[in-house]
């Protein structure tokens, strides 16, 4: 349902509102900044979730306004709690996705247009992060392991194809992403003991057209990370985070999931390759151009899930095509997005588990700091220093945007088998404190961090803009926005929920809208001013 709040912003769009009948995804779109579309789960094919709009700018934020509240209303609540998802628009249009359910409302008014539901066969329904949009259609995961294709006009199914097997506990959950003329889609899984993959599908017909496995082939260098085959074809991985794509190189970059068993690495000596590493394919072909592992040898679930993020800079006075990650294990990371070779290795939050760098950038694990039968202190805590919600990097400050936690947890392990199965250990969660950086990419040093109050993380995206702004959740259900440059709180408004994505923002008719999920409800905000 609908809760229309602004009637100036209702009687001034009633002429405009958005139809479906003409919907369509110009392909150009997706090679240009976000402005009236957001065209993909990041805005754009970088990562960097930046705006170039400025009309809600640092000087006029206070006059920002609520100009619609869209709450969805499914039965039994097995969605995954609360909107994950990042929705797209296209031609006035919001897309966004739940847990066997998506939806299309009007980017002006919040008014549903249509309302797909899926007849779910089962899988784990954690949250679903949205959907990809492609010509006049659109694409999302299901817990049950489908790539489900819809019209975007009307919310009609086309088709369906399979993208993992529930019945060794896969599910979906991964925002797919359109490159050229392929669906890009990734799995979740239950920390048993399959591998993780990621894999292209036609978007015509959703017939498969590559998978690529994280982990190395039998008979490959890097197989020698594993202590054998058996071990390795067994190990993990998953791919369920958020993809970025360089055009000019054409390659996909993503992050893989921890190894397996999670907690226990007796049974998996070694690197581990390729799990916990960023990741660099061809998406016509599937195949490896580099990879970089942020977490050799994990044994504290700190997926690499997190968004790779491409920066077109300078480093040491020379133009540099870089990506960079703030990773789950406290690490920020800058690496040459063309080789992968390592430029910065730095920690962004709290990290005691390593100890050092080798000659590669990767840290190096402490053997203290893993998880011990009377416990180890080990910084960040299990949730990470960070987590899928996404980041940003603004151009206009040379900035990196994340919410950082401090946090410790004890590491305790209880199965001392040489081959132990599932978790094969556990941790109890410690103190606190959570904050948002910004981080200078040139040399990984934190420009500012404005810590929140209360204890706890938010797990909360980020936004920033031309107009010199940042927003952001914090723990106490904000939406918060700061000065971009100096991290000065400027504007806050209650949502009543936690935000568990990041909010986007984009023009129609000469009217900036911002809009963010929190709990089962988006929320749409509007600056009127010209």
């Amino acid at each position: 349902m609908t809760l229309r709040v602004s009637t100036k912003i209702l009687v001034a769009s009633a002429l405009l509102v958005a139809t479906a009948e003409s919907q369509s995804l110009k392909p150009y779109k997706l090679m240009e900044p976000p402005t009236d579309t957001w065209p993909m789960y990041n805005g754009d094919y970088s990562g960097r979730r930046f705006s170039t709009l400025n009309r809600i700018n640092d000087s006029n934020i206070s006059s920002l306004s609520l100009a619609w509240v869209y709450r969805v209303n499914v039965s039994g609540g097995g969605f995954g709690g609360s909107i994950k998802a990042t929705p797209l628009l296209v031609d006035g249009v919001l897309y966004f996705t739940l847990p066997d359910h998506a939806w299309a409302i009007d980017a002006h008014t919040g008014r549903e247009v249509w309302h797909f539901a899926w007849e779910s066969e089962g899988g784990i329904h954690i949250g679903s992060r949205g959907a990809a949009a492609y010509g006049n259609w659109l694409y999302f995961e299901t817990p049950d392991c489908n790539l489900v294709s819809l019209n975007l006009k009307d919310g009609k199914k086309r088709w369906q194809t399979p993208i993992c097997d529930l019945d060794q506990m896969y599910f979906g959950t991964v925002a797919p992403l359109v490159i050229n003329n392929h669906v890009i889609t990734g799995v979740s899984g239950d920390d048993l003991d399959i591998p993780g993959y990621i894999e292209s599908h036609d978007p015509e017909t959703g017939a498969l057209q590559w998978r690529w496995y994280t982990h190395p082939q039998p008979g490959d260098p890097e197989a020698k990370t594993w202590p054998g085959i058996e071990a390795m074809l067994h190990g993990g991985g998953m791919t369920w985070g958020s993809y970025t794509y360089d055009p000019e190189l054409n390659l996909l970059y993503f992050g893989t999931g921890n190894p397996q068993p999670v907690i226990s690495g007796k049974g998996r000596e070694g690197d581990n390759l390729y799990t916990e590493c960023i990741i660099a394919l061809n998406p016509d072909t599937g195949k490896l151009a580099w990879y970089f592992q942020a977490s050799p040898h994990d044994t504290h679930d700190w997926d690499a899930n997190e968004a790779p993020v491409l920066i077109d800079g300078e480093i040491n006075g020379q133009k540099r095509k870089l990506v960079a990650q703030a990773s789950r294990n406290g690490y920020f990371f800058v690496l040459d997005r063309i080789t992968g070779k390592n430029i910065i290795t730095t920690p962004f939050a709290k990290a005691n588990w390593a100890k050092g760098l080798d000659a590669k950038g990767q840290p190096i694990p402490n053997p203290a700091k893993m998880p011990q039968q009377d416990g180890a202190l080990v910084s960040p805590n299990q949730a990470g220093a960070a987590n899928w919600p996404p980041p940003s990097f603004s151009p206009a400050t040379g900035l990196f945007y994340v919410n950082a936690t401090d946090a410790y947890s004890v590491y305790y392990i209880y199965d001392n088998d040489p081959k132990p199965e599932g978790w094969a250990g556990n941790d109890r969660g410690g103190w606190s404190q959570s904050s948002l950086r910004a981080i200078d990419y040139k040399t990984g040093k934190i420009k500012w961090s404005h810590t929140w109050e209360g204890t706890g993380g938010p797990r909360s995206g980020v936004l920033s803009t031309a107009g010199n702004l940042v927003f952001a959740g914090d723990p106490s259900n904000n939406l918060v926005a700061v000065n971009a440059t100096t991290g000065r709180p400027l504007w806050h408004t209650n949502l009543g929920a936690g935000m568990s994505n990041a909010p986007i923002t984009f023009e129609l008719d000469g009217t900036q809208y911002l809009v963010v999920g929190a709990g089962d409800s988006l929320f749409g905000f509007a600056m009127l001013t010209k």
